[in-house]
Protein backbone atom coordinates (compact mmCIF):
# COMPACT_ATOMS: atom_id res chain seq x y z
CA UNK A 1 0.00 0.00 0.00
CA UNK A 2 1.58 3.19 -1.09
CA UNK A 3 0.21 6.55 1.03
CA UNK A 4 0.66 10.49 0.10
CA UNK A 5 0.41 12.02 3.33
CA UNK A 6 0.94 16.02 3.64
CA UNK A 7 3.88 16.46 5.43
CA UNK A 8 2.01 19.35 7.77
CA UNK A 9 2.01 19.65 11.72
CA UNK A 10 -1.81 19.24 11.61
CA UNK A 11 -1.74 15.97 9.98
CA UNK A 12 0.93 14.17 12.15
CA UNK A 13 -1.70 12.44 14.68
CA UNK A 14 -2.81 10.75 12.01
CA UNK A 15 -0.25 9.37 10.61
CA UNK A 16 1.62 8.80 13.87
CA UNK A 17 1.39 5.36 13.85
CA UNK A 18 2.92 5.00 10.20
CA UNK A 19 5.44 7.58 11.16
CA UNK A 20 6.19 5.87 14.43
CA UNK A 21 4.19 3.83 15.74
CA UNK A 22 3.04 -0.22 15.40
CA UNK A 23 1.84 0.80 11.63
CA UNK A 24 5.38 1.47 10.80
CA UNK A 25 6.65 -0.38 7.69
CA UNK A 26 3.19 -0.91 6.43
CA UNK A 27 3.13 1.43 3.91
CA UNK A 28 4.94 3.32 1.71
CA UNK A 29 4.70 7.18 2.99
CA UNK A 30 5.44 9.68 0.49
CA UNK A 31 5.77 13.37 1.53
CA UNK A 32 3.63 15.54 0.04
CA UNK A 33 1.93 19.22 0.18
CA UNK A 34 -1.92 19.02 0.20
CA UNK A 35 -2.08 19.72 -3.52
CA UNK A 36 0.15 17.21 -4.70
CA UNK A 37 -1.45 14.70 -2.58
CA UNK A 38 -4.45 14.71 -4.61
CA UNK A 39 -2.84 14.94 -7.65
CA UNK A 40 -1.22 11.64 -6.71
CA UNK A 41 -4.32 10.15 -5.72
CA UNK A 42 -5.65 11.10 -9.44
CA UNK A 43 -2.63 9.64 -11.40
CA UNK A 44 -2.67 6.55 -9.90
CA UNK A 45 0.84 6.87 -7.95
CA UNK A 46 -0.65 5.53 -4.82
CA UNK A 47 -3.31 3.97 -3.35
CA UNK A 48 -4.68 6.28 -0.78
CA UNK A 49 -3.69 10.07 -0.24
CA UNK A 50 -5.08 12.70 2.83
CA UNK A 51 -6.52 15.13 0.28
CA UNK A 52 -8.04 18.38 0.51
CA UNK A 53 -11.62 17.45 0.47
CA UNK A 54 -12.50 19.87 -2.74
CA UNK A 55 -10.80 17.52 -4.89
CA UNK A 56 -13.08 14.42 -3.71
CA UNK A 57 -15.63 15.92 -5.44
CA UNK A 58 -12.78 16.80 -8.85
CA UNK A 59 -11.13 13.08 -8.93
CA UNK A 60 -13.68 9.90 -10.27
CA UNK A 61 -14.01 7.00 -8.80
CA UNK A 62 -12.83 8.03 -4.82
CA UNK A 63 -14.00 6.68 -1.69
CA UNK A 64 -12.89 7.52 1.83
CA UNK A 65 -11.92 5.87 4.63
CA UNK A 66 -15.01 6.72 7.46
CA UNK A 67 -14.76 8.82 10.46
CA UNK A 68 -11.36 10.32 10.39
CA UNK A 69 -10.80 13.98 8.88
CA UNK A 70 -8.89 17.19 9.45
CA UNK A 71 -11.25 19.66 10.50
CA UNK A 72 -11.70 22.75 13.24
CA UNK A 73 -15.30 22.89 15.17
CA UNK A 74 -14.20 26.80 15.21
CA UNK A 75 -11.05 28.57 14.56
CA UNK A 76 -8.26 26.57 12.83
CA UNK A 77 -5.28 28.80 13.34
CA UNK A 78 -3.27 26.93 10.74
CA UNK A 79 -5.46 28.42 7.59
CA UNK A 80 -5.34 32.54 7.28
CA UNK A 81 -6.21 35.41 5.32
CA UNK A 82 -3.77 38.13 6.45
CA UNK A 83 -4.73 41.56 4.69
CA UNK A 84 -3.11 45.10 4.58
CA UNK A 85 -6.76 46.41 3.76
CA UNK A 86 -10.34 45.12 5.36
CA UNK A 87 -11.53 42.10 3.93
CA UNK A 88 -14.77 43.94 2.67
CA UNK A 89 -12.14 46.42 0.26
CA UNK A 90 -9.71 43.84 -0.83
CA UNK A 91 -9.71 43.35 -4.66
CA UNK A 92 -6.78 40.75 -5.28
CA UNK A 93 -4.86 38.09 -2.72
CA UNK A 94 -1.89 35.67 -3.01
CA UNK A 95 -3.22 32.45 -2.44
CA UNK A 96 -0.59 29.14 -1.27
CA UNK A 97 0.42 27.00 -4.59
CA UNK A 98 0.01 24.20 -2.08
CA UNK A 99 -3.62 24.59 -1.27
CA UNK A 100 -7.20 23.66 -2.93
CA UNK A 101 -9.32 23.27 -0.19
CA UNK A 102 -8.42 26.77 1.32
CA UNK A 103 -8.61 28.39 -1.31
CA UNK A 104 -11.89 27.42 -2.34
CA UNK A 105 -12.88 28.21 1.38
CA UNK A 106 -11.69 31.55 0.76
CA UNK A 107 -13.73 32.17 -2.24
CA UNK A 108 -16.63 31.17 -0.51
CA UNK A 109 -16.08 33.68 2.23
CA UNK A 110 -15.26 36.87 -0.31
CA UNK A 111 -17.81 36.20 -2.55
CA UNK A 112 -20.96 34.66 -0.27
CA UNK A 113 -20.00 36.22 2.85
CA UNK A 114 -18.76 39.22 2.04
CA UNK A 115 -19.99 40.14 -1.60
CA UNK A 116 -16.60 41.08 -3.02
CA UNK A 117 -17.05 38.53 -6.15
CA UNK A 118 -14.09 40.18 -8.13
CA UNK A 119 -11.12 39.84 -6.40
CA UNK A 120 -8.19 38.57 -8.66
CA UNK A 121 -6.28 35.03 -7.42
CA UNK A 122 -2.83 34.87 -8.05
CA UNK A 123 -1.24 31.40 -7.06
CA UNK A 124 2.07 31.78 -5.50
CA UNK A 125 4.87 29.93 -3.41
CA UNK A 126 3.89 30.09 0.48
CA UNK A 127 6.45 33.43 1.47
CA UNK A 128 4.35 36.06 3.24
CA UNK A 129 6.05 38.52 3.44
CA UNK A 130 6.99 38.38 -0.40
CA UNK A 131 3.00 37.98 -1.23
CA UNK A 132 1.96 40.82 1.00
CA UNK A 133 4.85 43.18 -0.74
CA UNK A 134 2.63 42.26 -4.28
CA UNK A 135 -0.11 42.12 -2.87
CA UNK A 136 -2.84 43.31 -1.40
CA UNK A 137 -3.87 39.93 1.39
CA UNK A 138 -2.58 36.37 1.14
CA UNK A 139 -3.76 33.18 2.37
CA UNK A 140 -1.11 31.37 4.66
CA UNK A 141 -2.24 27.41 4.85
CA UNK A 142 -0.37 24.88 7.52
CA UNK A 143 3.24 25.48 8.88
CA UNK A 144 3.34 28.93 7.38
CA UNK A 145 0.85 30.00 9.10
CA UNK A 146 1.69 28.84 12.43
CA UNK A 147 5.50 30.08 12.02
CA UNK A 148 4.16 34.16 10.83
CA UNK A 149 4.55 36.86 12.61
CA UNK A 150 1.21 38.08 12.13
CA UNK A 151 2.14 41.65 13.93
CA UNK A 152 0.88 44.52 11.17
CA UNK A 153 -1.63 42.89 9.45
CA UNK A 154 -5.01 42.21 9.45
CA UNK A 155 -6.43 39.00 10.52
CA UNK A 156 -9.03 36.53 9.53
CA UNK A 157 -8.91 33.12 10.74
CA UNK A 158 -11.07 30.90 7.62
CA UNK A 159 -12.54 28.31 10.04
CA UNK A 160 -14.01 31.22 12.29
CA UNK A 161 -15.21 33.03 9.45
CA UNK A 162 -17.34 29.78 8.23
CA UNK A 163 -18.14 29.34 11.53
CA UNK A 164 -19.60 33.12 12.31
CA UNK A 165 -21.82 32.37 8.93
CA UNK A 166 -23.17 28.81 8.74
CA UNK A 167 -22.84 28.06 12.38
CA UNK A 168 -21.08 24.94 11.10
CA UNK A 169 -17.38 23.07 11.26
CA UNK A 170 -15.16 23.14 8.64
CA UNK A 171 -13.40 19.84 7.07
CA UNK A 172 -9.98 19.96 5.16
CA UNK A 173 -8.48 17.33 4.61
CA UNK A 174 -9.70 13.21 4.90
CA UNK A 175 -8.02 10.03 3.65
CA UNK A 176 -9.23 9.07 -0.20
CA UNK A 177 -8.63 5.45 -1.80
CA UNK A 178 -8.58 5.63 -5.47
CA UNK A 179 -10.36 3.91 -7.35
CA UNK A 180 -10.20 -0.09 -7.26
CA UNK A 181 -8.45 -0.34 -4.40
CA UNK A 182 -9.36 -2.63 -1.72
CA UNK A 183 -7.96 -1.84 1.43
CA UNK A 184 -9.64 -4.73 3.13
CA UNK A 185 -8.32 -5.45 6.91
CA UNK A 186 -5.57 -2.93 6.06
CA UNK A 187 -8.10 -0.15 6.50
CA UNK A 188 -7.65 -0.45 10.55
CA UNK A 189 -4.17 0.54 10.59
CA UNK A 190 -5.45 4.06 10.12
CA UNK A 191 -8.21 3.92 12.71
CA UNK A 192 -5.07 3.03 15.05
CA UNK A 193 -2.61 5.64 13.40
CA UNK A 194 -4.69 8.14 14.35
CA UNK A 195 -5.26 6.88 17.93
CA UNK A 196 -1.46 6.26 18.85
CA UNK A 197 -1.46 10.02 17.32
CA UNK A 198 -3.75 11.12 19.67
CA UNK A 199 -2.29 9.54 22.84
CA UNK A 200 0.73 11.04 21.94
CA UNK A 201 0.33 14.23 21.31
CA UNK A 202 2.89 15.98 24.29
CA UNK A 203 5.59 13.70 22.97
CA UNK A 204 4.63 15.29 19.34
CA UNK A 205 4.10 19.05 20.45
CA UNK A 206 7.76 18.14 21.67
CA UNK A 207 9.60 17.46 18.71
CA UNK A 208 8.07 19.54 15.97
CA UNK A 209 8.57 22.35 18.59
CA UNK A 210 12.11 22.48 18.05
CA UNK A 211 11.38 21.74 14.21
CA UNK A 212 8.85 24.74 13.67
CA UNK A 213 10.06 27.25 16.86
CA UNK A 214 6.54 27.43 17.55
CA UNK A 215 6.37 26.78 21.47
CA UNK A 216 4.85 23.07 22.72
CA UNK A 217 2.17 24.67 25.10
CA UNK A 218 1.08 26.51 21.69
CA UNK A 219 1.44 23.07 19.82
CA UNK A 220 -0.84 21.53 22.06
CA UNK A 221 -3.31 23.90 22.62
CA UNK A 222 -3.67 23.56 18.38
CA UNK A 223 -3.87 20.09 18.68
CA UNK A 224 -6.21 20.12 21.51
CA UNK A 225 -8.73 23.41 20.99
CA UNK A 226 -8.45 23.78 17.30
CA UNK A 227 -8.06 20.37 15.59
CA UNK A 228 -10.44 18.28 15.15
CA UNK A 229 -9.91 14.32 13.52
CA UNK A 230 -13.07 12.93 13.61
CA UNK A 231 -15.48 12.84 10.90
CA UNK A 232 -18.27 13.24 12.84
CA UNK A 233 -22.44 14.15 12.10
CA UNK A 234 -21.48 18.26 12.70
CA UNK A 235 -18.07 17.77 10.73
CA UNK A 236 -20.14 15.81 7.52
CA UNK A 237 -23.23 18.47 7.85
CA UNK A 238 -20.01 21.42 7.49
CA UNK A 239 -18.28 19.15 4.47
CA UNK A 240 -22.05 18.91 2.36
CA UNK A 241 -22.40 22.54 3.31
CA UNK A 242 -19.15 23.45 1.86
CA UNK A 243 -19.68 21.15 -1.43
CA UNK A 244 -22.86 23.04 -1.94
CA UNK A 245 -21.69 26.48 -1.70
CA UNK A 246 -18.15 25.37 -3.94
CA UNK A 247 -21.11 24.10 -6.73
CA UNK A 248 -23.17 26.98 -6.23
CA UNK A 249 -19.57 29.14 -7.31
CA UNK A 250 -19.00 26.33 -10.41
CA UNK A 251 -15.90 25.47 -8.00
CA UNK A 252 -17.09 21.92 -8.38
CA UNK A 253 -19.58 20.21 -10.72
CA UNK A 254 -21.36 18.09 -8.64
CA UNK A 255 -21.63 16.52 -4.78
CA UNK A 256 -21.48 12.98 -3.50
CA UNK A 257 -19.46 11.37 -0.95
CA UNK A 258 -18.95 7.30 -0.82
CA UNK A 259 -16.79 5.62 1.87
CA UNK A 260 -15.43 2.51 2.14
CA UNK A 261 -16.81 -0.71 2.90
Amino acid sequence: MIISFINFLNSIPLGWGFLHGSCRGKAELRFDVPSVCAQRLSAGEVDVGLIPVIEYQRIPGLSIIPGICIGAKREARSVLFISRVPIKEVTNVAVDASSRTSVALLRIVLSEFYGRKDVVFEVQKPDPKRMLSERQSALLIGDPALQFNLDGCLVYDLAAEWNAFTGLPFVFAFWAVRRGVKLGGQEELFYRSRAEGLENLPAIAEIYSAKLGVSREDILQYFCMNLNYTLDEANREGLQEFYRLAARLNLIESVSLTETS
